[in-house]
């Protein structure tokens, strides 16, 4: 039997022609992903780096000069009862909105998806509040609100019960917020749990009758709910990151208002930093907001990514 011979010379070369291969692509890749690494920097690292180094001095807007005061700033915030205020607010907005959002969502999605006809139509319905303009739509929801005019209290005073003052008074401001926030929440969270429904294989479904899960509710238990658990973990994310942000309604129909009863994280961040022009006390805001919403988001993924994932 005759010996097969190799030819180190060849091999060597075909090693250096895939290595050059690979440089090259490399370089391609590399060519192709500038732009969007260029607007990365320039939108969002670079101004991240500026607002981490803002926040340890006491700039102010129209001053020529700042200095460095170390870690004043956020021993200030330790005592600043507006601050401690605005981010109780922002915490009991969040907690309110997110998950109701989220259950409304998923049930909509629900009662659409086992929807024979106008599922299109539906659809589009429910996304209408995410597509619409939110500063136009406060002006709605200020008539709905009203505590003279509005409907809400009309319906409330044909029923024998005096309507609040919904945006007026410290007690019901949030809610009224709340609710805003989640019509405005929900149909984004249901385009997302439809996406999730539709990739659920109907061979489960079938399976799982089968086995004996010939309800509803047993079929939701046992192969809509698990299978849903990617889709979860991403829509719980989003809600909790949407209702931290909340800053438009606020603006346009409490500033805050009444006694800082609707303030919240981003509208002192924006009062301190382009009303008051502190900018360097606005930043040290900044930074423990950035702070507080990357820390629940690692939190949130160590605890439920291990639950909603399956292969």
């Amino acid at each position: 039997m005759a010996s097969l011979a190799i030819d180190p010379g060849r091999v060597t070369a075909n090693i250096s022609a895939q290595q050059i291969a690979k440089r090259r692509e490399a370089r391609i890749a590399l060519l192709l992903s500038a732009p969007a690494l260029l607007l990365l920097l320039a939108f969002v690292i670079l101004p991240t780096v500026a607002v981490i180094f803002l926040g340890f001095t006491d700039f102010e807007l129209g001053y020529g000069s700042f200095n460095f005061v170390g870690f004043d700033n956020y021993a200030d915030l330790l005592n600043d009862r507006t601050f401690k205020k605005s981010l109780w607010n922002t915490t009991v907005y969040a907690a309110i909105v997110a998950p109701v959002s989220m259950a409304l969502g998923l049930g909509i999605a629900l009662l659409i998806e086992s929807e024979g006809w106008g599922k299109s139509l539906f659809r589009t319905a429910y996304f209408l509040p995410v597509a619409s303009l939110l500063v136009a739509m406060a002006t709605v929801w200020q008539y709905l609100f009203h505590p003279t005019i509005g409907p809400i209290n009309a319906v409330l005073t044909m029923i024998g019960i005096d309507g609040p003052n919904w945006l007026g008074a410290s007690s019901t401001v949030m809610t009224s917020l709340s609710i805003i926030g989640i019509w405005q929440s929900t149909g984004f969270n249901m385009v997302l749990f439809l996406a999730g429904l539709s990739a659920i294989p109907r061979e489960l479904y079938q399976a799982a009758e089968v086995d004996g899960a010939r309800s509803a509710l047993s079929r939701f238990r046992l192969v809509t709910w698990p299978m849903l658990g990617p889709t979860t973990l991403f829509v719980t994310t989003i809600s909790i990151i949407n209702a931290v942000k909340v800053f438009e309604t606020v603006k346009t129909l409490t500033e805050g208002g009444p006694n800082k009863a609707s303030e919240v994280l981003l509208f002192t961040i924006y009062q301190e930093g382009f009303v008051y022009l502190k900018v360097g006390y606005a930043s040290a805001m900044t930074v423990i907001f950035l702070a507080i919403l990357v820390s629940l988001m690692v939190l949130q993924y160590r605890v439920m990514d291990r639950k909603v994932h399956y292969t």
